[in-house]
């Protein structure tokens, strides 16, 4: 489907060859200031042709608003917005009316609906995502103006070259210097900001491995290649409570969301993989007060626990494949299985890393919002019940607040509890 998402809808249009692309957002809270200054930035920074490290192909991606608002206030109304399809070279794809592109979507769209685009990847381009980016604009204000929730992706590793802490925990001895190296990352995933990220054109904000990566992604594409690597994305201020028990768990929504940009082909949240290898006395988050609140002294959860949000950062890492276009010859078949050559014209990405940033970003944006939206539904409904109905403290954790030995009313009894001493 070409929708996404709940309480904040989302449903995007158009190919990469078309006239324009765009989307539709329904959902949106109504009052809230909204021009297109407030989508624009994240759509120029997604948009192709920035450095050598992208494709050249020039759009501009300039977002107009068509409906929704009005004076510049949201009006409660789907917002429509469109971006136009301007540097098109429908003739630099000639050769996929004979060869399905190597690990492209060019033949499973055919098997799917009988028919294709025969230019561009049609809907499998990455094209489809401004109308996600564009969406997320409309999020991304409502979700700061009401908590100031914060997200920020950034390139983490482009082939072997990584800033991201070491896997294995190894021996026990060695638990502190490797509970050190997630330390440090924690520190880091704290006060990353878009301006860091963008200082460079990787979008990696550790200026010397930025360089090593930037190297690799010349090497790839001086060899008419590609390269993958990965995005790490930590998403601030977001409150407990958000996310659905069982089958739609937040850490499951946001999935969902980044598996659904092209390219992609791994997630983990939170410590992911590399929790394997901890045991779980290293592992458990402890709880401890903090600001006034409660919160967690590690956070090897990524920010979610059974699926709900639990205050603390959420932080996850998606994986990205190379580009599947590339330009040297591949031994490959046509449609019909005869063998032959492949070597693919266009203007193709070497990597996506540094044009995928925003992208996950806007995915972070729209799942939070959607979360968002219900659970605030959630707590409206039960604010019309009774002022005065008296729920058992054991239901509502007002036992864990008390710091002296108490007694409890049960219907079963009544019960005696230890609790710490402050």
């Amino acid at each position: 489907m070409s929708s996404f998402g709940s309480n904040f809808r989302v449903t995007t249009f158009g190919e990469s060859h078309c006239k324009a692309v765009g989307v539709i957002v329904d959902g949106v809270p109504p009052g809230m200031p909204l021009t297109e200054d407030d989508v624009q930035p994240q759509l120029s920074r997604r948009r192709p042709g920035q450095s050598n490290l992208t494709t050249p192909r020039d759009e501009k991606d300039r977002v107009s608003i068509l409906s929704g608002t009005e004076k510049g206030f949201t009006l409660g109304t789907p917002i429509a917005m469109t971006v136009p399809n301007q540097d098109q070279r429908p003739h630099d794809y000639g050769e996929m009316d004979y060869y399905p592109r190597p690990s492209h979507a060019d033949f499973t769209y055919l098997a799917k609906y009988g028919i294709k685009a025969s230019s561009g990847g049609g809907r499998s381009s990455a094209r489809e995502t401004i109308g996600r980016v564009a969406a997320a604009g409309v999020a991304e204000k409502f979700l700061k103006l009401t908590h100031n929730v914060e997200i920020v992706a950034f390139v983490a590793s482009i082939g072997h070259v990584t800033m991201e802490p070491m896997s294995g925990y190894g021996k026990p001895e060695e638990e502190a210097e490797w509970l050190a190296r997630w330390e440090k990352w924690w520190g880091t995933l704290k006060t990353i900001s878009r301006e860091q990220v963008d200082a460079n054109e990787v979008r990696c904000p550790d200026a010397e491995i930025s360089q090593r990566m930037r190297e690799r992604i010349i090497a790839a594409k001086e060899a008419n290649d590609s390269i993958g690597g990965s995005i790490v994305c930590v998403i601030r201020n977001v409150p407990a409570g958000l996310g659905e028990p069982c089958f739609d768990k937040l850490e499951a929504k946001l999935a969902h969301a980044m598996m659904s940009i092209p390219a992609t082909k791994g997630f983990e949240i939170g410590s992911g993989f590399a929790g394997t290898d901890i045991p779980g006395h290293v592992h458990n988050d402890p709880f401890v007060l903090r600001g006034g609140k409660l919160g967690t002294k590690t956070n090897f959860s990524g920010g979610v626990q059974g699926g709900i949000s639990n205050g603390e950062n959420i932080y996850f890492k998606i994986a990205f494949k190379p580009p599947a276009t590339i330009g040297q010859a591949q031994a490959t078949a046509t449609y019909d299985g005869v063998s032959g050559t492949l070597a693919a014209k266009g203007r193709h990405d070497p990597c996506v890393l540094p044009r995928a940033v925003p992208i996950v970003e806007a995915m972070s944006a729209l799942v939070i919002m959607d979360a968002l939206l219900q659970q605030l539904g959630r707590q409206g409904a039960s604010t019309l019940l009774p002022a005065d109905l008296e729920i058992p403290p054991v239901l509502k954790g007002e036992l864990g607040k008390s710091k002296v030995v108490g007694q409890v009313k049960e219907a079963d009894g009544t019960h005696t509890v230890q609790l710490p001493k402050a």
